[in-house]
């Protein structure tokens, strides 16, 4: 594992997301994203890559309802590949698929995007070796460029059998309602640190990370909170070193007047989170 998601950092662990038709949805993740499923129920899928950690759970709640346009909430969630042949087997296999999908150059990373079929965004990429970012007065150099998609085709032709077993959850983009307010839950709040801006954007991690969290007010700013039965995300999680760690955000978010119940909060613009040891 990359050592940007292992103590002595903080990072997103899993990500819940509502969906419209369980089965479906089953359907999508295991075959077009290649996850596992670890458990099930009636309303409920957990997705695992290696058989143990659960990085996606699928929830169909009663009385939900198609996802909500220009809201806040979820832009996309990123699934982040060992090494850069794992990108390659995963763009073969959904160039053969047919699924739509789009694909950029970030500098820092490639990566490809799809949604699923309820529209909840989701990217698949692997990071360009660290030594290789670019650093400006603490800020990381991040651009949108085109994919060199045949030089990552020719890392490898194997065939994809499904996420390998060291994928873990990147990063999460969200869409907030107030980039101050956004700023302000997740620096002084839970002490992440701001390492690029963007337009109508920040981007924030620990660790020097190129993004652990980003968020966008690219659903117009003041963005309402989705209903509750909308399908979109549920929870994420954020993974602390140490009780001692997780303790201390949540003593700073309650200083900054974030609710804190049972060591879940949500963001300013309701973005629900799990704080996690």
């Amino acid at each position: 594992m990359n050592h940007f998601h292992e103590k002595p950092h903080t990072f997103v662990g899993e990500v819940c997301i509502r969906v419209t038709d369980l089965d479906r949805s089953i359907t999508f993740y295991t075959q077009i994203i290649g996850l596992k499923v670890l458990s099930k129920s009636e309303r409920q899928a957990v997705l695992t890559a290696d058989g143990q950690t659960a990085l996606v759970t699928l929830e169909q709640p009663e009385g939900v309802r198609s996802k909500q346009g220009r809201t806040s909430g979820l832009y996309h969630f990123a699934i982040l590949l060992p090494e850069r042949k794992d990108l390659a087997q995963f763009l073969r296999h959904l160039l053969q698929t047919g699924y739509r999908f789009g694909a950029a150059d970030h500098y820092v990373s490639e990566a490809l995007y799809l949604d699923d079929p309820d529209g909840n965004g989701i990217e698949v990429y692997c990071d360009r070796p660290a030594s290789e970012w670019t650093w400006n007065d603490g800020l990381v150099d991040m651009a949108t460029v085109q994919l060199d998609g045949d030089s990552i085709l020719a890392e490898s032709d194997k065939e994809f059998t499904g996420l390998p077993a060291e994928t873990i959850m990147g990063h999460i983009h969200l869409h907030v309602s107030s980039i101050p307010e956004a700023e302000r839950f997740y620096t002084e709040g839970l002490g992440f640190e701001i390492v690029s801006h963007y337009p109508q954007a920040i981007f924030t991690s620990t660790g020097r990370y190129h993004h652990h969290i980003a968020l966008n007010t690219w659903q117009g700013t003041g963005a309402p909170r989705p209903d509750e039965k909308s399908a979109g995300l549920h929870w994420y999680t954020i993974v602390f070193p140490s009780e001692e760690a997780r303790e201390a955000a949540a003593a700073r978010l309650q200083k900054i007047g974030a609710r804190v119940d049972e060591y879940v909060t949500e963001d300013p613009a309701g973005n629900r989170i799990r704080l996690l040891v």
